[in-house]
């Protein structure tokens, strides 16, 4: 397959263009059939790994420290998401504490660590080894991380015990909230994109997109 630099196929009709660059804030739109080419990146590029950096303090607090901590009649409970997977596994819930466990911990984590591997090298204009497999194992990933639907029924379950014992929220539940909206905004840079930073010269901060739509 010969390779044609500087254009852009579109995916809605396979309308073939010249790369143009693109201003700030501009989107580019097939002329043919109004589909979504390309945007400019904006400064996203550059935020992208502190996101991710903190991503990643916010997953290792949330896993580290006690979600809530429940006392009833005296006694005190508290307990980890390890550690509620565990009591689930031993409850005869195994299914459900497997996918808890993948949900909430293996495939977010794993993200994560995909999307630092990738950032890094980037950032300092070197494409990492198995480049292309692991962006698209991260676009594979993606429907697969649930950490807001857990903080979601955590927040449920605390309404509902409330009324029966006393809920302490704990260290791990804050970072659940600071975690979810860290990994919604790193989860929202398109994957695409990695290729423009993969491929661009050298020396080169900005991206070089597609012609808009004429008004």
């Amino acid at each position: 397959m010969k390779e044609v630099p500087d254009t852009v196929v579109c995916p809605g009709c396979d309308a073939v263009y010249a790369r143009t660059t693109l201003q700030p804030r501009d989107v580019a739109h097939c002329p043919r059939c109004g589909t979504e080419l390309e945007r400019h990146p904006g400064s996203q590029q550059r935020r992208i790994l502190p996101l991710t950096v903190a991503s990643l303090i916010m997953f290792a607090i949330a896993n580290l420290f006690p979600i809530v901590e429940i006392e009833l009649r005296g006694l005190r409970s508290q307990t980890t998401l390890a550690g509620a997977v565990l009591v689930l596994s031993a409850e005869g819930m195994s299914p459900v504490a497997l996918l808890v466990l993948a949900t909430t911990i293996l495939f977010p984590l794993l993200q994560l660590c995909i999307l630092a591997y990738l950032l890094i090298p980037l950032s300092r204009e070197h494409r990492p080894l198995g480049f292309a497999i692991l962006v698209r194992a991260m676009q594979s990933l993606r429907p697969w991380g649930m950490i807001e639907v857990f903080l979601l029924g955590v927040l449920v379950a605390i309404v509902k015990l409330s009324s029966m014992a006393t809920v302490v929220p704990g260290p791990a539940l804050w970072a659940f909230v600071a975690l979810t909206v860290t990994l919604t905004s790193v989860l929202s840079f398109n994957p695409g994109a990695f290729w423009g930073m993969a491929f661009r010269p050298p020396g080169e901060t900005g991206g070089r997109d597609a012609p808009e739509t004429p008004a």
